[in-house]
């Protein structure tokens, strides 16, 4: 009978725990490594919704790429997600940054997503890899961005500060990656791809001349999700796994008629 820790045991084989960042929570978060289980629940994130449908599908445990508990709680209340995984009685084990350096994680399987070719990781004196760059056919800004948004099913905010440059080498990092900019810039990156980006930041990219895209921080990053679900039904083929389905929870709205503002 396969428990929990053998799940873990798994996922710490593919994304070892111990590659997160210090400031992470990774690992078994909710529950009992020695709880059997026959239905496993995956998503990116573990909302008091996303509970509620797998303790419907009868899940002994949820994986997830966020971490349930991320920061110090003094309270676990009643509509809380570790409370609800508590009282169905189901265990939560949580992949975040050990998952985004991870082979085959979250920034690979991004790279792939949106087509890249020749994918490398970047190099980083902070640790493990977290960057991926590869290779697209020659494109201007516009036709990436289009690229981007037809192949995530994303709304993507731009910053060029020539639009008309062909690009041909793209970094991406998914999730909040906008800090790593610099980096990406001085891997020979044209454009960079990352979920979340704030004005400054587009800023700083105008300024070194470095073409970047946010595409969303949820839509970066979800594509990782059915990979994992893949690779633990194949590992574990006596196991129901199921995908709970989720959207992101950012919905961009636009004005067209400019004289009703």
């Amino acid at each position: 009978m396969i428990c929990v820790k053998d799940i873990y045991d798994f996922l710490n084989e593919i994304a070892p725990f111990d590659r997160q960042e210090s400031w992470d929570n990774s690992g078994l978060l909710v529950g009992d490594s020695a709880q059997q289980v026959e239905t496993l629940a995956v998503a990116l994130d573990i909302t008091p919704e996303a509970v509620h449908w797998a303790e419907k599908e009868g899940a002994q445990l949820f994986v997830s790429h966020h971490p349930v508990i991320f920061h110090a709680q003094k309270q676990f209340l009643a509509q809380e997600p570790a409370y609800l995984l508590a009282r169905a009685g189901m265990s939560a084990v949580c992949a975040h940054t050990c998952l985004d350096v991870a082979q085959g994680g979250v920034n690979d399987v991004l790279a792939e997503k949106l087509g890249l070719s020749a994918v490398e990781p970047v190099p980083s004196e902070e640790g493990a890899p977290l960057l991926r760059i590869g290779i697209v056919q020659p494109m201007d800004t516009p036709t990436l961005a289009g690229e981007v948004s037809r192949r995530l099913k994303a709304a993507v905010r731009v910053a060029s500060s020539d639009a008309d440059r062909l690009i041909t080498r793209v970094a991406v990092c998914g999730g909040a990656g906008a800090d790593l900019m610099a980096q990406a810039k001085a891997a020979g990156a044209d454009a960079y791809v990352t979920g979340d980006a704030n004005h400054h930041e587009f800023l700083n990219a105008l300024q070194m001349g470095l073409t970047l895209l946010a595409a969303g921080h949820y839509e970066t990053e979800n594509p990782v999700v059915d990979v994992l679900a893949r690779r633990l039904s194949s590992r574990f083929p006596e196991l129901r796994v199921v995908r709970i389905p989720q959207e992101g929870p950012v919905a961009w709205v636009q004005f067209d008629d400019k004289e009703s503002l």
